[in-house]
């Protein structure tokens, strides 16, 4: 299955949030959309699951107009928005079937679910009594028991320990491997890098940037690399205002030119300690603080 929003426009009133935006992505595949707040990126999910209908533009499957009697969709809004005083099991199944289900189907279906996330001792208590974590993965559950086709994750892993937070990796990666469609909507670039396949980035309601985040990652210029040591005295004085340090700790050397790469490597290897040396790539937050943040875009051919 192949998901694309195509040339979407969007406003409210006189104020224009979707300026032709589109994305492209398949199934069993995970895509990031990031931008800065006010981006456009609620709107976009709210367009592609049929909240609101588009003043322009197309939502299409496989290259025809997306039916949503047969498409199912799964959404974990960033705003939670359950009923804290009812009986979990109760409102889990009630959402369920709000989504096609039986009412058994449900409740089997809702079981298995507090059970793939160690909730199932809470099923018959009510939400105020979960602390946030875990009324986060109550949440999540919503999003997932009705088996969607597209699972939309808007900021999931907000409030989550990291023990917890595995857990809801782990359970991401499952449903990729099933062959859902996978979006994620987050600030948590680290996230977005672990699971995305492409990434993009809105701006003001343009698609700033939109493609293979590994592609996206080589075309800027490889004129850098990145060293890791744990004798880095020597390496920074050799190499002078040409080697800086980054935020973990490694160097950053810079080259008189990206065909130098094989030799440098070779000569860094030879001549220091060396635990780790490959061509420098930007993170994804780098790259998302260029496009969104009006810095110029250095470095890209």
């Amino acid at each position: 299955m192949e998901l694309e929003l195509r040339n979407i426009e969007k406003s409210f009133a006189d104020k224009k949030v979707l300026r032709g935006v589109s994305l492209k992505t398949e199934s069993g595949k995970a895509f990031g959309l990031l931008g800065r707040n006010g981006a456009g990126k609620t709107t976009s999910i709210r367009v592609l699951m049929n909240v609101f209908s588009a003043d322009s533009g197309e939502v299409l499957i496989d290259g025809k107009p997306i039916d949503y009697d047969k498409v199912k969709i799964g959404y974990l809004p960033e705003e939670r928005g359950m009923y804290q005083k009812y009986v979990i099991i109760d409102q889990l199944a009630y959402f369920a079937s709000l989504k096609g289900m039986s009412h058994k189907e449900a409740v089997k279906s809702v079981d298995r679910w507090l059970k793939r996330l160690d909730m199932y001792e809470y099923r018959d208590s009510k939400l105020n009594t979960l602390s946030k974590g875990n009324q986060q993965k109550i949440q999540l559950i919503t999003a997932l028991a009705h088996n969607p086709d597209i699972i939309i994750l808007d900021e999931p892993f907000s409030g989550l320990d990291p023990v917890n937070a595995m857990l809801l990796k782990d359970v991401v990666k499952e449903e990729i491997a099933k062959g859902k469609i996978v979006l994620f909507s987050s600030h948590q670039m680290n996230y977005i890098e672990e699971f995305c396949d492409r990434i993009g980035i809105l701006n003001s309601g343009k698609m700033a940037l939109h493609g293979d985040l590994r592609d996206i990652k080589r075309s800027y210029v490889r004129d850098k690399l990145i060293v890791r040591t744990e004798s880095p005295e020597r390496i920074k004085a050799d190499f002078g205002e040409r080697c800086s340090v980054a935020e973990d700790g490694a160097l950053i050397i810079k080259l008189d030119s990206a065909d130098k790469k094989r030799e440098a490597m070779q000569k860094l290897v030879q001549s220091y300690d060396i635990d780790e040396v490959s061509v420098f790539e930007p993170s994804l937050n780098s790259i998302f603080v260029e496009y969104t943040g009006g810095n110029d875009k250095e470095g890209k051919k």
